[in-house]
């Protein structure tokens, strides 16, 4: 790959009227689908990927080339050539990114090779064989990729890194009512992956799944939100805190830098290098990334801002992109934050999520794979799919306890080479949370 990049360097480099930036990915994906506790199917490959913009003054163009070589990109910059003058300037673009900062970074391990198809079946047939005593059969998928990067623009930057993510989601369902629930595993480093602790987190659910079937009025009720309920939440409150969000002024924080907007017990960060997570070293841009504070004890700090949005709005440049939200931890056990609930809900996890309002934070979305009713602090049945409607600012405005300890959540593209995320969240105990109407089905 390398020869690969400096041959392209060297085409961009022809062109004395163009700036330009590219991306050179080499991917290797296994994925993994699993249905009806049988094999669904099984796709490996590699594909190699070249995403670039050419800038000539204030006017852009951007491409991408799959299987990329030297005659394909000539092509390309020739007709890029002839046609850029005839687009629009973009009046606010200043330049490029200029971060040359190059990181030390840790060696990867390929996931790939340590998690190969055996050692996904066997995991799997032992959660199928175990679930099938309750008549329940697994869905979902397991994917492992490796994938280098090279981040290369005419400003000086030059950037390799690698990353070898973990994505296993297992849906258990019954065959009897069509009730399921969900677990998740999600990293950078499959040491992690306790499997036992896996099956009976998944096996405690599947049991809950076994209790009678309700409906519940719509309302206001406390609810406990799992850690990738609250980290769907959380994904959308991203959108609102970027550099993108102040120019479109759609972001609820504009103009609350500094200032208190949350209990003191809410802390949210952007983490790229931490190791519980899938780490992310530089951005898309090649900027060289740390961990940022968004929100710290209530009080919120930062934007995510890239070097485009940084020149437009005079801002300072961070380059954080959301991939890694952690909500720090509280001081309570789950079984404590159940047991503090009269009559409220445990939603596992949040399906056809919709801004409303993006400037308030409203979102509305669906319930789905395993949501419960808890009366006078024990789980006691399974509730249909509700729909909600809420405001992301007063949900972490509304946090009366916080579990301690954070789970990492997986989050995948759903096309093309999965591109995986992940997050670190706890369980929380939210008041007053607005449930607008029942679906009436599982």
């Amino acid at each position: 790959m390398k020869n690969m990049v400096n041959k392209f360097k060297s085409i961009f480099q022809g062109y004395d009227d163009f700036k330009f930036k590219f991306t050179l990915s080499n991917w290797q994906t296994d994925f993994y689908r699993f249905f009806r506790s049988m094999t669904n199917y099984n796709i490996s490959k590699n594909s190699l990927t070249l995403e670039a913009t050419v800038y000539k003054g204030k006017k852009s163009y951007s491409f991408e080339i799959s299987e990329p070589n030297e005659k394909k990109l000539k092509t390309k910059l020739e007709f890029v050539n002839k046609f850029i003058d005839n687009l629009p300037e973009d009046p606010d673009f200043v330049d490029i990114e200029k971060d040359t900062t190059v990181k030390e970074l840790p060696s990867i391990n390929n996931n790939i090779l340590q998690v190969p198809l055996t050692k996904k079946i066997e995991i799997l047939a032992s959660i199928a064989n175990k679930v099938k005593k309750y008549d329940h059969k697994i869905y979902g998928t397991f994917i492992t990729n490796f994938v280098q990067f090279y981040i290369i623009n005419s400003n000086g930057v030059n950037k390799y890194y690698e990353l070898s993510p973990i994505m296993l989601d297992v849906k258990s369902m019954s065959n009897k009512n069509m009730a399921s629930v969900i677990e998740s595993f999600g990293g950078a480093d499959f040491s992690n992956f306790n499997e036992e602790g896996f099956e009976k987190r998944l096996l405690n659910k599947v049991e809950l799944s076994q209790l009678d079937i309700i409906n519940i009025d719509p309302g206001k009720y406390p609810v406990i939100l799992s850690p990738a309920a609250i980290g769907e939440f959380i994904t959308y409150l991203g959108h609102t805190i970027n550099g993108r969000s102040i120019d479109t002024k759609e972001s609820y924080f504009i103009d609350k830098v500094g200032k208190k907007e949350l209990p003191d017990y809410i802390d949210l960060s952007d983490e790229p290098l931490n190791e519980g997570t899938i780490p992310y070293f530089y951005n898309q841009e090649g900027k060289t990334l740390s961990n940022l504070n968004i929100i710290k004890k209530g009080v919120f700090e930062n934007f995510m801002v890239d070097n485009y949005y940084a020149n437009k709005l005079k801002m300072n440049e961070n380059g954080n992109m959301g991939t890694n939200l952690v909500l720090h931890r509280g001081m309570d056990e789950l079984p404590d934050m159940i047991a503090n609930i009269d009559k409220g809900l445990y939603i596992s996890k949040l399906h056809y999520m919709n801004f409303m309002n993006p400037k308030e934070t409203t979102v509305t979305g669906l319930t789905r794979d395993g949501t419960f009713y808890i009366e006078n602090g024990k789980i006691k049945n399974v509730v249909v799919n509700l729909r909600f409607t809420e405001s992301i600012v007063n949900i972490l405005k509304n946090i009366i306890m916080l579990e301690n300890k954070l789970t990492s959540i997986p989050s995948s593209t759903n096309y093309g080479n999965f591109f995986i995320f992940s997050q670190l969240m706890p369980h929380v105990l939210v008041k007053d949370f607005s449930i607008t109407s029942s679906t009436n089905t599982l």
